[in-house]
């Protein structure tokens, strides 16, 4: 693939942050994470090809949405705290001599890296950057790819998601010739310390990631007449109708333990959570920031089937939600020190545990209704992740039926793990067109 970066610039707020804005301070959660968080969104060419016009247009709406999301243009003012002083993101412009068709038809982890700007995928947050950084790769036929890469202190998937609908929002909006209608400023929903205050609690060590170049990253689709037959499997007096999502996440982590020659109580399971539903009242959906812990479970055999592990991993998010919410929503000296004492609990390492199966599940976000004007996106991606602690994240295919797998590995583990014959009787593996589900 030829790529040829055509600009670099600046793009700030369209308005100035208020005074009493000026400084965001971040929560106990978001103090947490360092790495960078990416994201892909692809589009077809439409009527309009004109990708001069289309990139000036992108600018002026993310001047706009940077207004709301006023601290996105910021920068680290110390580890805790951000200088909201309207200092812009990055934004990057490629020109590439190849049809969008062909990358979708193959979309290789090589390819899908040139697409982000400035190889920030899953790095570590450099707090003298930018935090926010976007490449717009204009493709042969008139196609697109926005490539974004968002500071995880900035918040979770849910935030860069709802950002990424804002600003698609406004840019249809001024593609409408509606400007009018762009009311400044913007009301951000709490988020950040709002929510979550640092106040006493010990600051613990940001998570860092270690990497490994022997990490690889596959993707697997698992079609609707394949997550039915899991639903099946899984069934049982306990759950009557497991999710999609819960029904693969148990599939996955049996199988890939299994390859490790490992077991399950060796090998336990961890899954971050959304919390914004779970607090009591339930917060937005469009809060800001990390709304986001951690759901553990140890199993209590070394060998269990399908069903047995949805019900114990069903049993953990119960807990969770029973548990967390409450504790994290907590501001006496008790609540602080239980905090202090979970964070402690994530950060250690446990003995006989030879390592954990982490996972995380986009499925259900908007993320497919990011509708710039020319269309919603074909498909919208992550990238693969080198670190060495195992991580597989769940993505809808564009119907939202089906879910994609981004499995990352280690080259010897995924070796056996991508040809289990039961795998490849329920998934894809990289297929073409990865983002539809093919049985509807």
């Amino acid at each position: 693939m030829e790529i040829e970066l055509l600009s670099r610039e600046t793009i700030k707020p369209s308005s100035p942050t208020p005074p009493h804005l000026r400084i965001y301070p971040l929560s106990f959660i978001d103090n947490f994470f360092l790495c960078v968080v990416p994201l892909l969104f692809f589009y077809n060419p439409n009527d309009n090809n004109d990708q001069n016009s289309k990139i000036s247009q992108l600018k002026k709406s993310l001047s706009h949405v940077l207004s709301k999301y006023y601290y996105f243009g910021g920068r680290f003012k110390d580890n805790v705290t951000i200088e909201c002083n309207d200092q812009g993101v990055e934004f990057l412009v490629t020109k590439i001599k190849n049809k969008l068709s062909e990358i979708l038809q193959s979309p290789t982890e090589k390819l899908l890296n040139l697409l982000f700007p400035d190889e920030l995928q899953w790095t570590d947050t450099d707090k003298s950057a930018a935090l926010i950084s976007i490449q717009i790769n204009c493709f042969e036929c008139g196609g697109m790819a926005i490539g974004i890469c968002m500071s995880h202190k900035c918040g979770d998937a849910a935030t860069l998601s709802n950002f990424m609908n804002d600003w698609s929002n406004i840019n249809k909006k001024l593609e409408e010739k509606e400007e009018g209608l762009l009311i400044l400023p913007f009301s951000l929903h709490d988020g950040g310390a709002t929510i979550f205050p640092q106040k006493n609690i010990p600051i613990f060590p940001e998570a860092v990631h270690r990497r490994e170049k022997t990490v690889v990253c596959k993707r697997f689709v698992f079609q609707p007449s394949m997550i039915k037959f899991l639903k099946e499997m899984a069934t049982s007096s306990s759950i009557h109708s497991p999710t999609r999502v819960l029904v693969v996440i148990a599939w996955i982590y049996k199988h890939v333990v299994s390859v490790m020659g490992l077991n399950l109580k060796t090998a336990p399971f961890a899954m971050a959570v959304n919390l914004r539903k779970r607090m009591n009242p339930p917060l937005s959906e469009e809060s800001v920031g990390n709304m986001v812990w951690f759901s553990s479970m140890t199993p209590d055999k070394e060998e269990m089937e399908v069903k047995d592990l949805v019900v114990k991993i069903k049993e953990g998010l119960s807990d969770f939600s029973d548990f967390y919410p409450k504790l994290f929503a907590g501001r006496d000296e008790n609540s602080l020190s239980s905090i202090y004492e979970c964070f402690k609990k994530v950060t250690q390492p446990k003995p006989n545990i030879r390592t954990v199966i982490n996972f995380t599940s986009w499925c259900n976000f908007p993320i497919y209704e990011a509708d710039f004007g020319w269309g919603k996106p074909t498909w919208v991606t992550t990238c693969g992740c080198t670190w060495k602690n195992h991580l597989i994240i769940l993505m809808d295919t564009s119907d939202r039926n089906g879910i994609v797998a981004n499995v990352n590995l280690e080259e010897n583990v995924m070796a056996k793990f991508e040809h289990e014959v039961e795998l490849l009787q329920l998934a894809s593996l990289n297929p073409i067109n990865v983002g539809q589900s093919s049985d509807l």
